[in-house]
């Protein structure tokens, strides 16, 4: 009987989930800058 192979370094990684660690930090970023952009335009336009 052969052994079944269970080779887990030829699984692709997902890049999805080599992001999700990061969004505590992604997702604040994301909305200050949004948020300063938001407040430019806001003040530039008025």
């Amino acid at each position: 009987m052969s052994a079944p192979n269970h080779d887990h370094d030829n699984v692709p990684t997902d890049p999805v989930e080599r992001i999700v660690p990061l969004m505590p930090i992604v997702l604040p970023v994301a909305g200050g800058v949004l948020m300063f952009l938001l407040a430019f335009i806001a003040v530039f336009m008025a």
